[in-house]
Parts: C-alpha cells; sequence; structure tokens
C-alpha cells in the first residue's frame, strides 16, 4: 500500500517545501520542467517510492503544454502519414485517460469530415481510410464501444445537425468518427502536478535550474533570490522546447502550431470536431473543435520556428490567413478577423536528427518522443505530444535507472493511478455540482462549491468563471499571481477582453484567499 497525503498546492506549502530542499540538499530525483511531461515524471518517480523534487521557472504549463488542441487523441493525422506505431501508442494512452487517469477531463467527443465538393476523391478516401484504422487500433487498445464508438459514412443531414453551419451546396454526405476531448490541457497538468505532490513529491514553481548536470544543479527561488545547491541521483531535463539550453549536445528544430479562438456563435452551435481537407494538400486538415465557455479552436499549422525561443509565442498574420481561408472553404459565411476572440500558438520540441532526406517541413519529423542520456547521465526527454506523456515520463524514468545507481522500491504505477478528482463515470454523474464544475474538477467540484453563494456567482458579466474557483486555485492548485489564474488556471487569458474583465477578481483572490497548509 503506497501512502497518499495532501494534494494541495499554495504558497505555503511552497515555503515549506522549499524550506526542507535548503535543509536536506538531497534527492533521489531532481525534474527539471512543470509541463506535462515533467509532472509526469514527477507522479511516476513519486509513486516509485523514490524522493522527488520538481522545479519549474514559471508556473506549471507555462509552455507548450498549454498550447494544445485540447485533444486526446488517437492519432489521425499520424494514421494519415503511415506513422501507425504513434498512432497505437497515442489509442492505448487515450484509453487510460479516458478510463482510469482523467475520465472527469477527458470525454468523447464526435468528429465529422464532410466530403466538400473541392474535395478531391484521394483526400476523401485518405480520411476514411484513417478513421478506419483508428477503429482497428481502438480494438486493439481495448477501448470499447461504449467509450469511442466506430466510425461510419454519414448523410448530409446528420452533417448539418453537428455542423449548422456547413455549406450545404454540394455536399456529399461524409464520414463520423469519436476522439477523446480534453477539457482543458493546463488543468491536466495541474493534475497531475497535484497528484504527484499527493504521492510525495516536492512541487516548486518559480524556482530555475542552473549549473545542471546529470548529478544535480542549483535551484534558484525567483521570488526570493535564494539559491540552493542540490545533489540528486538523477536528473531528468523536462524542459521541452528550451531542453536544448539545459543540456549540451541536443539540437531541436522547433516547429510552431498555431491556434484561432473564435465563439460559438460563428459556428451555429457546433456540436463535433469539424475536419476540414486543406487545398492542394492530400495529407493536411484543419479542425474547428467546440470548446468550454462558448468558445471553438480552429487549428493547427505546422511552421518552422527558427531564432530564438518566446516564452509566449504568437500566431503570425501568415497562419491566421491560413486558418481562416481553410475553414472558411467549408462553411456558409466565411470567418474573418473580426470574428476572433484570440489566437494562440505553441513550439513542438521537436529533435533535429541532422538526416533531413525526406522532412523538408517540420511536418515531416516524427513526433515520436525520443530519451537521450548524456555523458554525465542527464537524462532528457523531447518530442512526443500531450496524450501520450505518460508514457514518456516512464520513458525518461526507466532511462535513467537504467544504469543501478538509483533502485526503486516499485515498478511503474501510473497506467492505473486516478489523478486528483478523477472517478468512474457512475461516480462523477452522482457528484452534487453543476456539470461545467464537474468537468473541471471531478469530484473535488463538492469542495469548489461548498461555500458562500456570493463565491458562485461569475467574476464579470458575461463570464462564466467564478469567484470560487478563483479561490480554489490559489489554496489547492498553486497558483501564485494573477497571471496564473486568468493564463493557465481559468484560460480566461486566451481572449484579450475577457482577460481584461477577470482580472481584478484574480487580484482580489490573490489577497482574500489565504493558502491552507
Amino acid at each position: 500500500m503506497i501512502a497518499v497525503g495532501n494534494a494541495s498546492l499554495n504558497a505555503t506549502r511552497r515555503t515549506r517545501e522549499l524550506d526542507w530542499l535548503d535543509t536536506t540538499r538531497q534527492v533521489d530525483v531532481l525534474v527539471i520542467g512543470g509541463g506535462v511531461t515533467g509532472a509526469g515524471v514527477a507522479l511516476d518517480a513519486a509513486a516509485r517510492g523514490l524522493s522527488v523534487a520538481l522545479v519549474e521557472k514559471h508556473d506549471l504549463a507555462f509552455g507548450t503544454s498549454r498550447w494544445s488542441s485540447k485533444l486526446v487523441h488517437g492519432g489521425l493525422r499520424y494514421l494519415i502519414s503511415g506513422h501507425v506505431g504513434i498512432a497505437y501508442e497515442s489509442a492505448v494512452e487515450r484509453g487510460i485517460l479516458m478510463k482510469t487517469t482523467a475520465p472527469h477531463l477527458v470525454h468523447p467527443v464526435p468528429q465529422v469530415a464532410p466530403w466538400l465538393p473541392q474535395a478531391r476523391f484521394m483526400q476523401a478516401a485518405m480520411l476514411r481510410g484513417a478513421f478506419l484504422g483508428g477503429d482497428v487500433l481502438r480494438t486493439f487498445a481495448h477501448t470499447s464501444d461504449d467509450y469511442l464508438p466506430h466510425s461510419r459514412r454519414v448523410s448530409s443531414a446528420e452533417l448539418l445537425r453537428y455542423a449548422p453551419t456547413l455549406r450545404p451546396d454540394g455536399l456529399r454526405g461524409g464520414f463520423l468518427t469519436w476522439d477523446g476531448q480534453l477539457y482543458d490541457d493546463a488543468r491536466l497538468v495541474v493534475a497531475i502536478a497535484r497528484t504527484a505532490a499527493q504521492y510525495g513529491a516536492r512541487v516548486l514553481t518559480r524556482c530555475a535550474a542552473e549549473q545542471v548536470t546529470g548529478r544535480g544543479a542549483v535551484v534558484v527561488d525567483q521570488l526570493s533570490g535564494r539559491r540552493i545547491d542540490v545533489d540528486a541521483s538523477l536528473v531528468i531535463n523536462a524542459t521541452g522546447i528550451w531542453a536544448d539550453q539545459v543540456a549540451s549536445g541536443i539540437k531541436l528544430r522547433p516547429s510552431r502550431g498555431a491556434h484561432l479562438v473564435l465563439p460559438q456563435s460563428a459556428f451555429g452551435g457546433l456540436s463535433a470536431v469539424l475536419t476540414v481537407p486543406v487545398p492542394g494538400e492530400l495529407r493536411r486538415v484543419v479542425m474547428a473543435i467546440p470548446a468550454p465557455d462558448g468558445r471553438v479552436y480552429v487549428g493547427l499549422t505546422d511552421e518552422e520556428a527558427p531564432g530564438p525561443v518566446s516564452d509566449v509565442p504568437v500566431a503570425t498574420d501568415a497562419e491566421i490567413d491560413y486558418l481562416l481561408g481553410t475553414i472558411s472553404s467549408a462553411v456558409q459565411v466565411p470567418l474573418t478577423r473580426a470574428d476572433l476572440l484570440g489566437t494562440y500558438a505553441g513550439l513542438r520540441p521537436l529533435l533535429d536528427t541532422g538526416h533531413h532526406r525526406g522532412e523538408d517541413k517540420t511536418a515531416d519529423i516524427s513526433r515520436r518522443h525520443a530519451v537521450i542520456t548524456g555523458t554525465d547521465g542527464l537524462v532528457t526527454i523531447v518530442g512526443g505530444k500531450l496524450t501520450t506523456y505518460r508514457r514518456m515520463a516512464q520513458d525518461a524514468l526507466d532511462a535513467g535507472l537504467a544504469d543501478g545507481r538509483l533502485t526503486a522500491r516499485r515498478p511503474c504505477l501510473t497506467h492505473r493511478i486516478p489523478l486528483v478528482g478523477a472517478a468512474d463515470r457512475v461516480h462523477l454523474a452522482a457528484v452534487r455540482a453543476p456539470a461545467r464544475f464537474v468537468q473541471r474538477y471531478g469530484v473535488e467540484a463538492a469542495e469548489v462549491i461548498a461555500c458562500e453563494p456570493s463565491l458562485l456567482e461569475p467574476i464579470a458579466p458575461g463570464l462564466a468563471t467564478t469567484h470560487a474557483e478563483l479561490r480554489f486555485a490559489v489554496r489547492h492548485e498553486g497558483a501564485l499571481t494573477a497571471d496564473d489564474l486568468l493564463d493557465r488556471r481559468t484560460r480566461l487569458g486566451l481572449s484579450a477582453a475577457d482577460r481584461a474583465l477577470g482580472l481584478p477578481a484574480a487580484e482580489a483572490a490573490l489577497q482574500l484567499s489565504a493558502p491552507s497548509g
């Protein structure tokens, strides 16, 4: 039996655990990076009985992890491009997330691919083949039809029920399949980190790692300037797009993926992921993805991103026009920049192997993750995708343990560890809380709403976020600043207008919500 403790992250706990690190100055595993992979490594290591410290220079989910399409998918794109192994791994990990580790955050979503008048036969055949291949992978991944029904051909009338703004003229029906949708990627990262903390990991945000080697690092508290020399039996570099700045001898070839944020009103109540083939491209599609709080995400691009790495990448004008143009080719009323609520972009940490034959574009580079062990023992994990974070974390930790200098008490258990808030569908349905809270917090929803009624009011007119959610984020989810609240715990920051409306309440929550230990 594994002893499980308190999953709350807050300023009080951070201070206490930073003091602990300053006193002991030694851990079994030091994880650098608080994205989905770093949080996954911390959980895996802690569950195996190792002492763990995770340090993150900014906030949880600060980098690429929060800029995804918010899908936990079985790898449609990888099937189209012939990467069956990656697609299978994705299907397996999707099943684990949906059924065991995060059923409150991941739910089935229909995905439709209309056969548009301008679509070539080969494009339609490619999509249909990929959907059928996805059915096969679901079977091998043991994901039943109760979770994800098999794909099928659908009529134009059924397509229009899912996507009312589709252009009906010349529509030749289409295809329907089912995939997994993540309520929010940043919330997944926070849930993993909190579960790691529950298993004993020290999760320290606003702490940078300097002078990193395979045997330790200097941890610098960004709030106080305190410097702590930390020795570790194993150091894992999970800094994503910044990995080559931590580990020498690694070269990345970053790829930028951009998305648009639009209101649901522009799509007439879109209830499925709308998949539109890119004109003139056989293997590329653009998707319109229904999202919480009346939003739709449209993405994504795959463009070379050379030069200095930006903390917050931005979509280019060309990417915005490309996405608007492609999705507009399928709908009755073309979308314009006037419809935009916002945009976002993330950088994929793709490993540059130096072999560019057949890889003239970053879209051609494999998304399979890579684990690299340096001559000093520093383990670096790069590549991969959000859906397969758990397997990436397991592979990175296994690589670090392979030389025998550190022995885990238990094998990897993360395939059967529910994240905080998780429960099966029966128990989630029984939670006495509005559906929106259950989707965000799972069984913790009852705790979030256990407050005075005034805190359940929206923080500003036109917003769904409540004061109770901000308070919970400060007390239990490690939010230390207004940016943490707006940009990662609630995602109001995806719309500049919503962010401005929510800022006063976020600042007030930080002052009024005294963290509990």
